[in-house]
């Protein structure tokens, strides 16, 4: 009975990680972080969304700190992205206090607001 239980929730997480992405969500695909030779640390995030134009695209990404209220940074995207999927943008020097080991980023699109999931990325040299 267990084995099967098990079974169960791999079929519905199987099942749920394609329909998130179907529902028209943005997605963060993934985060790179490098320190700043500036001082602070350059972000680049890898998004994924079904833009459909202007009335519904990815239109910011956001860094937050660890309690994820705390806004560190943040990225507008000014046009939609109907042909180049996914995308990658940057943000330069993004002071983090120093008590941040990690912090969360959160992409927003017209439609849906913001994503579901944040994507968690530790911070190089903390």
């Amino acid at each position: 009975m267990q084995t099967m239980r098990r079974l169960g929730y791999l079929l519905v997480a199987c099942l749920w990680i394609p329909f998130s992405a179907l529902a028209g969500e943005p997605v963060i695909e993934d985060v790179v972080v490098e320190e700043s030779v500036a001082g602070g640390f350059n972000f680049s995030v890898t998004v994924r969304h079904e833009d459909e134009g202007w009335a519904h695209f990815a239109d910011k990404w956001i860094i937050l700190a660890p309690d994820s209220e705390t806004v560190l940074g943040e990225r507008v995207l000014f046009h939609p992205h109907v042909d180049e999927q996914p995308f990658t943008r940057s943000l330069r020097a993004v002071l983090v206090p120093e008590q941040y080991k990690q912090v969360r980023v959160r992409v927003h699109d017209r439609k849906h607001r913001w994503g579901s999931t944040d994507f968690v990325v530790d911070l190089p040299g903390r």
